[in-house]
């Protein structure tokens, strides 16, 4: 438990920092989302997830 609360710090700091760097891009950026598909996110998200969970089960087992 512990290390998924310290992967969820983790995330927002990189999360926050890329908009703290980058403002202007961060908001071009999700601008651009409205042209994608919702099924094409669909599967961006899923497969981002599998990869994910490829990564902790990996190096975690």
């Amino acid at each position: 438990m512990n290390e998924l609360i310290i992967a969820f710090g983790l995330f927002l700091f990189i999360e926050g920092i890329l908009y703290a760097l980058f403002p202007s891009k961060m908001k071009n950026m999700l601008k651009k989302l409205d042209a994608i598909k919702s099924s094409q996110l669909r599967l961006g998200g899923l497969i981002f997830a599998l990869i994910g969970f490829l990564i902790v089960w990996i190096f975690k087992g």
